[in-house]
């Protein structure tokens, strides 16, 4: 098996092939383009995108500065937002579905090393994939770690590390991030805490 291979197959390897640095150096190259972007660019930025990441759907917005690994291993779906300093650690796939809000300072990572010293020490590294239902909102701060999958409809608290699997419907928060309640009627009458909605 190539390196390459091992990467996307959750097998450990060692990252230091010279020809994958050379491979990331051109998602780093597009990356600077669009990160320096300016705010009434947005048809440059969306075109950039397109060419950094493995899937855009339509009506994407991504606001700079952006960090990630590859590019080539992130699928957006649609109306997909997300605020300052997302960082995808994407060696493997990141899937995002559609409708999902992601605060400020998130951080999605598939990559992840072995715990024995001696391993890490040969840059050791494995890969799982990430998968992000629709319409999730992932709070600022929170951290996704290697294998998670959170169901549609979730809410993911500000500063939360999830380091397992979140159910469809749910508000978690926490370090490690756990099931606080189901969505209910209540979320229908009241944004936050005891604020009424009063606009449909």
């Amino acid at each position: 098996m190539t390196t390459k291979e091992r990467m996307q197959s959750q097998k450990v390897y060692f990252c230091d092939d010279e020809s994958l640095a050379a491979e990331q150096t051109q998602c780093l190259e597009k990356l600077y383009d669009f990160n320096h972007t300016r705010p009434s660019e947005g048809e440059k930025r969306t075109s950039l995108l397109k060419e950094l990441l493995a899937e855009v759907g339509e009506n994407c917005y991504i606001e700079p500065p952006l960090h990630t690994n590859w590019g080539r291993y992130t699928h957006l779906g649609n109306n997909v937002y997300a605020n300052f300093n997302l960082t995808l650690v994407d060696d493997t796939d990141i899937y995002i579905g559609d409708y999902v809000m992601i605060g400020p300072n998130v951080t999605i990572a598939t990559a992840g090393h072995p715990v024995d010293p001696e391993l890490r020490m040969k840059v050791a590294q494995f890969n799982i994939p990430v998968r992000i239902g629709n319409n999730v909102w992932i709070g600022a701060g929170a951290v996704v770690l290697p294998g998670v999958t959170i169901g549609d409809n979730t809410v993911i608290g500000a500063g939360s590390v999830v380091t397992k699997d979140i159910p469809a419907n749910v508000v978690a928060v926490g370090n490690p991030c756990r099931v606080l309640r189901e969505i209910n009627e209540h979320d229908k009458e009241y944004y936050y805490k005891n604020m009424k909605i009063d606009i449909k």
